[in-house]
């Protein structure tokens, strides 16, 4: 820990990892996204490993949904992703893929959060952009947040780059970050080296660190 006018700065895992100023964010686990990388079941479950370490801990669990507008409430952002991903320069061909109560929607069933976990439901790539998020992290005291789920270079990094403007510290836990282009996403990886602000680990090193911190001090 470092200390810089009254402030204390955490610099290592392990202070970060204190169950009640940091929050896991499993970002859009749903199935309609899982079933589009190769090793979905992988990432699920180094997911469920995080997710598990974070629970024991008694550390905040939030759930991101990413969801589609019925098309009538399809504006030009929704149309022009729609285009994008769905491969196609034809608007009326779009289909919202993740509606509501669609199962493409659906968190995968091996993280299904229980009633005391939060789900925030979304329409963009930030976790923060338009959603509750930033307030509830507040309100509970929350200084940093560690995430993992599914995709690196397409949600991830946009969540993990606004937080850090929030004034939030991103702990990203690679292996459980999947991803759809890993040229883009070694890119992604490389970037938030780069600007310095996120911490890069793994969900053992973060499993570790929560052991640790709950380990009662001699």
């Amino acid at each position: 820990m470092k200390y810089a006018n009254t402030q204390s700065i955490p610099t290592a895992l392990e202070e970060l990892c204190d169950p009640s100023r940091m929050a896991l964010i499993v970002y859009d686990m749903q199935v309609g996204i899982r079933n589009q990388i190769k090793n979905g079941d992988e990432i699920t479950a180094a997911c469920v490993q995080a997710r598990n370490a974070a629970r024991k801990a008694g550390m905040r669990v939030v759930f991101t949904r990413h969801l589609s507008n019925p098309k009538p409430w399809m504006g030009v952002a929704q149309y022009r992703t729609g285009m994008a991903w769905q491969h196609t320069d034809d608007p009326s061909r779009i289909k919202p893929v993740f509606l509501r109560d669609s199962p493409a929607a659906a968190i995968v069933p091996e993280l299904a959060p229980t009633v005391d976990e939060l789900v925030i439901e979304k329409l963009s790539m930030s976790a923060f952009e338009g959603t509750p998020l930033e307030f509830a992290l507040r309100d509970c005291g929350i200084l940093a947040f560690a995430i993992v789920g599914i995709a690196l270079e397409i949600g991830i990094e946009p969540t993990v780059r606004h937080a850090g403007d929030l004034g939030f510290i991103p702990v990203v836990l690679t292996d459980a970050c999947g991803y759809g282009n890993r040229e883009a996403a070694d890119r992604t990886l490389a970037t938030l080296r780069f600007v310095g602000e996120p911490v890069l680990t793994d969900v053992a090193a973060f499993s570790s660190s929560l052991d640790h911190s709950s380990t009662p001090k001699s």
